[in-house]
């Protein structure tokens, strides 16, 4: 009995950890659903992606551990959970600055999302340069026996904004994060182009779509169409003719 106790105790803890960290990776499945549905609704009504991609991350056994130890807390579930909030993360890369509010905002106003932390490193940068809008968020989770309430860390950021972050990440672990400050400073000026760079093409897309909303004031053939998920369908016309003949009858 001895001798199987310590494989017991192994066992059980494997399978607690194993558990715990199974629902971290069912919170990322459904919120990366959330982020799909909001993307193809936003597509459908607006002709439009505000998402260029997405990528999600599980933080490992040992990473956590060692965060912890670092931290200074115990070595526990209930302390890994409380003190440890990025162990599921997604990071959502946008074309332009405007969009990360756009999708801040959708995200916000999903009644079982409940939003823990907000913070804005674009209007806030950090020293270094960084700029990203980071959000820590609870999603629940149905498990067979249970509802469980998870924390997800979100990052959302411009293609610029990521550009520059994983050419910093990579020079600092280079430098083993002892970076000289020569290096430093032209890390600081390449984000202040990276920005510059993020307004100028927010200023050429609102140019653009100005335009095309001036295009599509027209009544034509294609508005008595509809598509979704790559089907088309044609509008009855006795729907058509219950909203009229053309934009001004309705």
């Amino acid at each position: 009995m001895l001798n199987t106790l310590p494989v017991e105790q192994f066992r059980k803890f494997k399978n607690d950890i194993t558990r715990f960290l199974m629902a971290y990776k069912f919170a990322l499945d459904a919120f990366e659903t959330k982020i799909d549905i909001l993307t193809e609704e936003f597509q459908l009504f607006h002709d439009y992606n505000p998402i260029e991609h997405t990528k999600s991350r599980l933080k490992s056994p040992e990473s956590i551990l060692k965060k912890l130890h670092k931290k200074g807390h115990d070595i526990s579930l209930p302390s890994i959970k409380t003190h440890i909030t990025d162990i599921a993360g997604i990071r959502i890369t946008c074309s332009f600055i405007a969009d990360i509010y756009r999708i801040s905002e959708m995200l916000q106003s999903q009644s079982d999302l409940k939003i823990i932390e907000i913070e804005d490193y674009i209007q806030h940068p950090k020293p270094n340069g960084y700029r990203s809008l980071h959000m820590l968020i609870e999603i629940p989770i149905y498990m067979s026996d249970r509802k469980e309430n998870v924390c997800v860390e979100v990052q959302i950021r411009t293609i610029a904004m990521d550009f520059w972050a994983s050419l910093e990440h990579k020079i600092y672990y280079k430098y083993n994060r002892t970076v000289p400050p020569k290096l430093l400073l032209e890390l600081k000026e390449a984000s202040d182009s990276a920005a510059a760079l993020d307004q100028k093409m927010e200023r050429l897309h609102n140019e653009i779509t100005e335009v095309k909303e001036a295009q599509s004031q027209e009544w034509g053939d294609e508005l008595k169409r509809i598509s979704i998920s790559n089907q088309q369908f044609q509008l009855p016309e006795a729907l058509l003719r219950l909203i009229g003949d053309g934009p001004d009858e309705i």
